[in-house]
């Protein structure tokens, strides 16, 4: 299985940034869920299980 780099600086830290980094982490953020929902969509409902997830569980992230 490949591993998921999940670190990402936040754009909205930074003050300077205002109304437009906080646009862009919430669109950063969209998309990483988007991304993970995918993959683990993906997975059989037993390799859910061996990670503790059900698919109503991906379904709802």
């Amino acid at each position: 299985m490949a591993a998921f780099e999940t670190t990402r600086p936040l754009v909205a830290d930074r003050p300077t940034f205002g109304f437009i980094g906080a646009l862009a982490a919430l669109v950063l953020e969209w998309n990483d869920r988007r991304v993970t929902r995918k993959s683990l969509s993906k997975l059989s409902d037993d390799m859910l299980e061996d990670i503790g997830l059900t698919r109503a569980d991906v379904n709802r992230l």
